[in-house]
C-alpha cells in the first residue's frame, strides 16, 4: 500500500505497524488452518478404520464386549386410594336406669331395663363383669343394697367376685327379688276383692286388671270378663249392663 508524499510521519509509522501486524496474523491463520486440516484428516482415517473393523467379520481373538444389562427402573407401588368416609352411625341417647331398692313388684321392670340398655349399647361393656358392676351401681337402698354389699364382702374374703357371668347374675337376681309365685299371688288377688275399682278411675282400674290377668295366665276370656265386671263400681256395672250391644 503506497502513501502520499504529504502523509505525516506518525501516521505513516502507525500504518506500517498495522500492515506488518496484519501480515503476521494472516500467516498464523494459515498455519492454524493447516494444522486443523491435518488433524481432521487423521481423525477421518481413524474413523474409517473403526468402521471397517465393526462391519467386517469378527476375528477369533476378538472378544465381544459383555452386554450391558440395564435393570428396569423401580416401580413404586400405587398409593392406596383413601376409602370414602362412612357416615357415622348415630344411636338414640339412652337414659340412665332408676335406682333399685329390691321391691319385688318392680324387679321385673328393672331387669328388663338393664337388658334393653345392654342390647342397645354393647360397645360400652367389654365383659360380663363390667355389665354386673354397672348394674350393681343402681342398688342403693333396701334389700338390693344389702345384697350388693354382701357380694363385695365375699369378693374381699376370697379375692374372686362370686358372680362371673351375666346369665348367672340374672338367675340370682330372679331368685332374690322376683315374687316367689307371681301366678299364685295374682290368682289369689282376683279371687278376693282388693283389686276392685274403688275410688280409682276406670282407666286406672283397667291398667291394674290387665297386669293381674297376665300374671294369672288365665286362658278362658269369659273368666276374665266376669272378674273384670265384678270389680267395677255398681253404677259403672249398671251403665255397662244397660249399654246397647256393640
Amino acid at each position: 500500500m503506497s502513501l502520499s508524499v504529504d502523509t505525516p510521519p506518525a501516521v505513516a509509522d502507525a500504518l506500517g505497524y498495522l500492515q506488518h501486524h496484519l501480515q503476521e496474523l494472516t500467516e498464523r491463520q494459515n498455519t492454524s488452518e493447516h494444522v486443523i486440516n491435518n488433524t481432521l484428516a487423521g481423525l477421518t482415517a481413524q474413523i474409517q478404520q473403526l468402521t471397517q473393523l465393526m462391519t467386517g467379520p469378527a476375528s477369533a481373538s476378538t472378544v465381544a464386549p459383555p452386554p450391558v444389562t440395564t435393570s428396569p427402573p423401580p416401580v413404586n407401588p400405587p398409593s392406596p386410594v383413601p376409602s370414602a368416609p362412612t357416615k357415622q352411625q348415630t344411636r338414640p341417647k339412652l337414659s340412665s336406669l332408676p335406682d333399685f331398692s329390691g321391691e319385688r313388684t318392680s324387679s321385673q321392670a328393672f331387669l328388663n331395663s338393664c337388658t334393653l340398655y345392654l342390647c342397645l349399647a354393647p360397645e360400652q361393656f367389654s365383659c360380663d363383669e363390667e355389665k354386673i358392676f354397672w348394674t350393681l351401681a343402681f342398688f342403693k337402698d333396701g334389700r338390693a343394697a344389702k345384697w350388693s354389699e354382701n357380694l363385695f364382702c365375699q369378693e374381699a374374703d376370697t379375692g374372686i367376685f362370686p358372680i362371673q357371668s351375666w346369665v348367672d347374675f340374672e338367675q340370682q337376681f330372679q331368685s332374690q327379688f322376683f315374687p316367689v309365685n307371681a301366678e299364685a299371688d295374682a290368682i289369689n288377688t282376683l279371687e278376693g276383692s282388693s283389686y276392685y275399682q274403688g275410688n280409682r278411675t276406670v282407666d286406672d282400674y283397667l291398667d291394674n286388671f290387665q297386669i293381674l290377668a297376665l300374671d294369672t295366665r288365665y286362658m278362658d276370656p269369659r273368666t276374665l270378663v266376669v272378674k273384670f265386671h265384678r270389680g267395677l263400681k255398681l253404677n259403672v256395672q249398671s251403665q255397662i249392663t244397660t249399654m246397647p250391644f256393640g
